[in-house]
C-alpha cells in the first residue's frame, strides 16, 4: 500500500511538519508500505517527492524544490489503494480545510474530519463548544479585527473588566504558540492584540493563571482511548515556539507526578472533548491545572506534533504503545473509517 505523506504547508509551522514527517519516515513499516512525499511549500505549491522504501538518512531530502520535485495539483493524490498521512500544523492543514479536499477526493486520510479539524482549531469556536457541555475553560474576551479597529477603547475595558493582568492573547487559528504573548499591562495588551492579528483576523484574550500543563493523548474513532496526562515541566511563564520545537527546551514528565484521580478527570475531560467534536484518528487535549488542583482545557489539537520529542508519540510509549504501532494503528483507523463511510454511501443508494 502507498501512503503519501503530505508536509510542509502556507502556516508558519512550516517547520514543525517537516520536522514531524521526516520522524514517521524513520519509523513506518516499509515491509507493508511505501511512502510517497508530497510536499507543500510555503507559496503552496504542491511537488512530489521521491517514493521511500526505506527510511531516508538525513532531514534535508524532505526539502523539495521545483528543481528536485515534480509539481502536481492537489487532485493528482486520488489513488487506489493507498491512504494519506498529512502532518500539516495550523491553517490550510489542521483547520478542516485539506481535510475537505481529501473527502472530495474519497481517498481515506489519518486524522480528524472536516468537522472535527475546523472546530478544534478556531479556539473561539472551540471553546463556545465545550462551554456548551460543561468542559471548565479559562474566561475569555473574543476579538475580531474589524470590531478592534473601530472600539478599541471599549474592547480594552471589557478585557480589564472581566479579566485581570496578565492575560494571554492568542490567535484564534494558530497553535505551537505562534503568536501568543503575555500581557501585564494595557501597553503590553495593545501590542499583544496587534501582534495575534498579524497571523489572524480573530483573537482571544484569556485569563492568565499560575498552572502547570498538562497533556492528554487520545486515539480511536468510536472506540476511544486516552493515555495518562504528561506534564511540561516549566522553568518559564511560557514557551515560545522555538522553545518547544527548534530549541528543544521543553522537559517532558511522563506521566504527570498527580493523583489518580486527576488522572481519571483528565482523561474524562480529553474524552468528552473529543466527543464533543466528533475527533477520529487522533488529538492531544491541554489542560491547565491550578495549585487547588483546579482543571481547565486549554485546547484540544487534531495533528499534533509527531517530532521525536513531542508529547504525544511520548505519551503513547509511555502506555506500552511504540512510535512504529502508532503509525500503524492510526493508518488503520483511516482506513476503517473510510469503509465505514463507503458501506453507509453504499446502502443509501
Amino acid at each position: 500500500m502507498k501512503i503519501f505523506l503530505v508536509y510542509g504547508g502556507k502556516s508558519a509551522e512550516h517547520d514543525v511538519s517537516i520536522l514531524s514527517a521526516f520522524s514517521i519516515l524513520q519509523a513506518i513499516y516499509y515491509n507493508y508500505y511505501s511512502v510517497q512525499l508530497v510536499y507543500i511549500t510555503k507559496d503552496g505549491n504542491w511537488l512530489k517527492g521521491p517514493v521511500y522504501h526505506e527510511a531516508p538518512l538525513n532531514k534535508e531530502s524532505l526539502h523539495l524544490t521545483i528543481a528536485n520535485a515534480q509539481p502536481i495539483l492537489p487532485s493528482d493524490l486520488k489513488e487506489g489503494n493507498a491512504v494519506i498521512f498529512p502532518v500539516l500544523h495550523g491553517p490550510n492543514g489542521e483547520d478542516g480545510t485539506i481535510q475537505g479536499l481529501f473527502e472530495v477526493l474519497n481517498m481515506p486520510y489519518v486524522g480528524a474530519g472536516v468537522l472535527a479539524s475546523a472546530c478544534a482549531m478556531d479556539k473561539i469556536i472551540g471553546k463556545q463548544l465545550f462551554q456548551q457541555v460543561g468542559i471548565p475553560q479559562l474566561p475569555y474576551v473574543a476579538v475580531t479585527k474589524t470590531g478592534y479597529k473601530d472600539h478599541q477603547e471599549d474592547i480594552l475595558l471589557e478585557c480589564e473588566g472581566s479579566l485581570i493582568y496578565p492575560m494571554f492573547v492568542k490567535p484564534a487559528n494558530m497553535g505551537s504558540s505562534v503568536g501568543i504573548n503575555k500581557a501585564e499591562s494595557r501597553e503590553e495588551l495593545v501590542q499583544a492584540i496587534d501582534e495575534a492579528f498579524r497571523f489572524d483576523r480573530r483573537v482571544i484574550v484569556e485569563q492568565g493563571i499560575e498552572a502547570r500543563e498538562l497533556e492528554v493523548a487520545v486515539l480511536g474513532n468510536d472506540e476511544i482511548r486516552t493515555t495518562l496526562a504528561g506534564e511540561i515541566v516549566k522553568d518559564v511563564a511560557f514557551y515560545t515556539y522555538e522553545s518547544k520545537y527548534l530549541d528543544n527546551k521543553v522537559e517532558l514528565q511522563i506521566p504527570a507526578d498527580i493523583s489518580a484521580e486527576l488522572q481519571e478527570t483528565l482523561q474524562y475531560y480529553a474524552k468528552k472533548a473529543y466527543q464533543t467534536l466528533d475527533g477520529s484518528g487522533l488529538s492531544r487535549c491541554d489542560f491547565f491545572l491550578t495549585a487547588n488542583n483546579e482543571v481547565f482545557l486549554n485546547e484540544v489539537n487534531t495533528m499534533p506534533g509527531f517530532t521525536p520529542f513531542s508529547m504525544y508519540p511520548l505519551l503513547w510509549k509511555n502506555m506500552g504503545l511504540n512510535y512504529g504501532d502508532l503509525l500503524e494503528e492510526l493508518i488503520q483507523l483511516a482506513k476503517l473509517r473510510f469503509e465505514k463511510k463507503q458501506q453507509i454511501e453504499v446502502e443509501q443508494l
